[in-house]
């Protein structure tokens, strides 16, 4: 399915919804520029939960290899954008994604695309973060997983305490990157400073 051309169940219903939010907002949405926006809208929030529609673990072993590489493999600085689920405002940034083999490696975009399932999804970025974790743990049977990713959320820049330039943090770890050297291993790569 492209998101872009090909839509699921709900459309109509949802474009009506909008339209009514519109009015409850004050606006004519029968006045020119808001005509088509309810069916933008709705187009739009599809595309950015596209993301329950789609299976992250047959992403993974769709391109999984058997091979003897038992080092660190990291896919770094991966944009993502996604939808805070408290106030369906977009939050954004990059993911680091790291884990060491145990006999089978995946396609390297397919972390890239893990990343993307989960963050087209209604979020909060603590749980994205284990869920991305938890899925490759849980496919590939790794020695270990590390995932950490950084982000700004419109939540705090447009409303609230509009801190215009915070990053929020988070990450999770698994198997081997308990232990304290590993992570910084991992930290240290993903920063550049080999």
């Amino acid at each position: 399915m492209n998101p872009e051309t090909q839509f699921r169940d709900g459309l109509e219903a949802t474009a009506e919804h909008y339209k009514e939010i519109l009015k409850l907002l004050g606006e004519d949405p029968n006045r020119e520029g808001l005509l088509k926006t309810p069916m933008r809208v709705a187009k739009a929030m599809q595309i950015l939960t596209r993301g329950y529609f789609q299976d992250p673990k047959k992403v993974l072993t769709d391109a999984l290899f058997e091979e003897s590489y038992d080092q660190m493999v990291i896919v770094k600085d991966i944009d993502f954008f996604s939808m805070c689920e408290h106030h369906m405002l977009p939050f954004y940034g990059k993911a680091h994604v790291g884990y060491i083999p145990n006999g089978y490696i995946t396609g390297l975009s397919k972390i890239a695309r893990v990343v993307d399932i989960f963050s087209h999804r209604l979020q909060v970025q603590e749980r994205m973060t284990e869920q991305i974790k938890d899925c490759i743990q849980d496919t590939l049977q790794p020695r270990g997983v590390m995932v950490v990713i950084e982000a700004k959320h419109m939540c705090m820049q447009m409303r609230g305490v509009e801190k215009h330039n915070s990053i929020t943090t988070t990450s999770d770890f698994s198997g081997w990157f308990e232990q304290a050297k590993t992570r910084e291993e991992f930290m240290n790569l993903i920063r550049g400073n080999v």
